[in-house]
């Protein structure tokens, strides 16, 4: 996750020179950008509750200020609606946290996998855990949480624009794996099940929004949400292979949606807008631009042999071999809806005539902003064909990722380690025969 993390961040900064005014970047427009990168790279390596809850708000922070740094009424707009539902998500954090280690007497990751077995009160820890699940959700975006989203990501640059797309939601959904595989597992019935709930609604909630929307990047806004839906659909079915679809999701969906909303900036620096009506003839002018644009349309959509292919493939594999009909065909449901809304961007942005009559006509990139603004998108893409060509030689490191979420012994063993684990473990068990008794 780091290393997709600095990927991102090398390819937003590069796109920035050309994005980015110079009197946003006096602003410190590079300082907070490194600050949100400092963030989401902190709340990835971080072992303990509280320190994630630091680095969550050095996030909402930065966000904040990359959201109004160009002081429009919009931009302002959508950063007060991004703020008050996170601050919300922040006091529900929070107060999770007190009552957690209220109840154990620690924070750390690897301890409360052993201490969280040892409380008594399983209803207390159960309304502890969805606390939980609600504060990751609004950062994830899923259902009925995400409102926040569509409202704000269309509003700030289109730099801005992809790191937010690319990365934020992902911390989200990589807090609620972490802590539904590590920490609560005491009632998988009863997390399973409203994860599921979740997942299905916030995958067909965001495609349908994104199939109402006319607009390049409220379209991709709510596709964040609709694919957020098959990464916790791959966490809430809590096998091996569900897992494994979720990671690779989470790798996949970071790099092409960043993609798609640096296209959705060049298409706007070309046509002068991202309003699909008021744009066109991109395919004619840009032929390269295009090319680009399927590649990360397509992966998203999960056409084969593209990254978004295999990650949807194995969610709904493990859905299948789970039976569970419905969720499978909501998923695939889904996929065909999401093809719709990346056809109607290509079609009413792409194909289509420019419409001279309401728009201004179609302008070229200098060769400077082409520089900046084409080798990141380029990179990026040619990022998606190799994963979705050579899958083989990621699925590895997928697999090994899974299998330490379901099997967190070598974790535990290197934060605590293994006379610590065998104590803990000898501890736990003691206790759960008591508690049986």
């Amino acid at each position: 996750m780091v290393v997709i993390t600095g990927i991102i961040g090398v390819a937003v900064a590069l796109y920035s020179f050309a994005d980015i005014s110079k009197s946003t970047e006096a602003l410190g427009f590079h300082a907070l950008f490194h600050l949100l990168l400092a963030g989401v790279t902190g709340a990835f390596l971080t072992a303990d509750l509280f320190n994630l809850y630091v680095w969550f708000e050095v996030m909402l922070i930065s966000s904040f200020g990359l959201l109004v740094i160009g002081g429009s009424k919009q931009e302002i707009d959508g950063a007060v609606k991004y703020v008050m539902l996170n601050l919300v998500s922040t006091v529900m954090f929070l107060t999770g946290v007190g009552l957690l280690y209220g109840m154990t007497g620690t924070l750390n990751m690897a301890d409360l996998h052993f201490a969280v077995q040892e409380v008594e009160n399983k209803g207390l820890l159960s309304v502890v855990a969805i606390m939980f699940m609600v504060a990751f959700g609004v950062k994830a975006a899923v259902f009925p949480l995400f409102f926040w989203l569509p409202a704000s990501y269309h509003t700030p640059s289109f730099a801005v624009s992809a790191v937010f797309a690319g990365l934020l939601t992902k911390v989200g959904v990589y807090a609620l794996i972490r802590a539904f595989t590590l920490i609560f597992t005491h009632d998988p019935e009863l997390i399973e099940t409203v994860l599921l709930w979740v997942a299905v609604l916030t995958m067909v909630t965001g495609v349908l929004g994104a199939a109402a929307q006319s607009d390049f990047r409220r379209i991709l806004s709510f596709h964040i949400i609709s694919q957020i839906g098959y990464m916790v659909l791959g966490l809430a079915l809590m096998t091996p292979l569900g897992l494994i679809g979720a990671v690779f999701y989470l790798l996949h969906h970071i790099i092409v949606k960043a993609n798609l909303f640096l296209i959705s900036g060049v298409a706007n620096r070309i046509a002068g807008s991202t309003e699909l009506a008021r744009i066109g003839g991109l395919y004619t002018h840009a032929p390269l631009l295009a090319v680009l644009f399927l590649i990360p349309a397509f992966s998203l959509a999960g056409f084969p042999p593209l990254s978004g292919f295999w990650a949807k493939f194995i969610v709904i594999r493990a859905s299948l071999e789970l039976e569970l009909w419905i969720v499978a065909g909501a998923a695939l449901f889904v996929g065909l809806l999401t093809v719709f809304s990346m056809t109607k961007i290509w079609a009413e942005a792409f194909w289509t005539p420019h419409p001279d009559n309401i728009a201004p006509k179609l302008s070229r990139l200098s060769r400077h902003d082409w520089r900046a603004m084409m080798w990141p998108i380029i990179a990026l893409a040619v990022m998606t064909v190799i994963i979705g060509l050579f899958p083989g030689v990621f699925y590895p490191f997928v697999e090994t990722a899974a299998d330490q979420l379901l099997n967190p012994t070598d974790y535990l063993d290197a934060v605590l380690g293994p006379d610590a684990v065998a104590a803990s473990q000898s501890a736990a068990g003691q206790a759960v025969i008591v508690e049986g008794n």
